[in-house]
């Protein structure tokens, strides 16, 4: 790997989330997506594709487990970035932020397939009902038959919520002048955060114009956007909190004084 070529990467990304436009409109961009994906899958104008099928790449070996590489890219690029200018005070709120995240994505996802389970019935086909009373999606599905319920999007939920934590906590992101071991991990997980967004940005927009009905998609990014606006837009701000990144607070701290 070229680490003058990635440098100067870390430095393009770092100066574009620094333009507030670009993190003012990062979460109305899910909202969008949402609306204008919603729009094209009712009027069926988006044609068939690779990543019209559940079973793409994609999305089984990442957004299936999108949590997962969100805290497996987020939880070392905390560690190193706080090792190079922070105490371990501040790192500890960064890990507790992350724990907070985790106890949203846990409520909010099994709430979703609560909802699913005690609103769906049990169908033979996508039609016909069955006689036979399943009561649980795991026990209809299990007997090879089709669960309806509301199936708020998980999906959009998800994909939106992480996208806007790697955007909070990577806002303390500098560009260092130290070389070395340190100095390059950073920078890669730094990148690959960045590109993690952007698989997330692109999965979500697959999702609006390909599964779900509107008001389902529509439900489960407004968790998303309720999720982080409630943490890093309001509780983050408050004394007895995790707090928000160490730079971004006293950025924020001088155009409040």
């Amino acid at each position: 790997v070229n680490m003058a070529a990635i440098d100067v990467i870390v430095e393009q990304l770092v100066s574009l989330w620094r333009i507030p436009a670009v993190r003012q409109f990062f979460p109305w961009l899910f909202l969008l997506i949402s609306l204008l994906g919603s729009i094209l899958k009712e009027l069926d104008l988006v044609p068939q594709s690779y990543f019209s099928s559940s079973k793409n790449f994609v999305n089984l070996y990442f957004v299936k487990v999108s949590w997962g590489w969100t805290l497996l890219l987020l939880t070392p690029f905390l560690l190193f970035s706080s090792s190079a200018n922070q105490s371990l005070f501040a790192l500890l709120k960064r890990l507790l932020a992350l724990a907070v995240a985790t106890a949203v994505w846990y409520v909010c996802t099994g709430t979703f397939l609560y909802i699913e389970d005690v609103t769906g019935s049990c169908f033979e086909s996508q039609t016909a009902h069955i006689a036979n009373k399943l009561t649980s999606k795991a026990a209809c599905r299990g007997a090879g038959f089709h669960w309806q319920g509301h199936d708020i999007s998980g999906h959009s939920f998800i994909l939106c919520y992480s996208s806007l934590l790697i955007m909070e906590e990577t806002s303390a992101m500098t560009v260092l002048k130290t070389t070395g071991l340190h100095r390059t991990l950073l920078n890669l997980l730094y990148v690959a955060l960045n590109l993690i967004v952007a698989t997330w940005v692109w999965m979500f927009a697959c999702t609006s114009v390909y599964f779900h009905d509107p008001k389902d998609k529509l439900l489960g990014t407004a968790c998303g956007l309720l999720g982080w606006y409630l943490t890093y837009r309001y509780w983050y701000q408050k004394p007895f909190s995790p707090g928000l990144p160490l730079q971004r607070q006293q950025k924020e701290q001088k155009q409040l004084a």
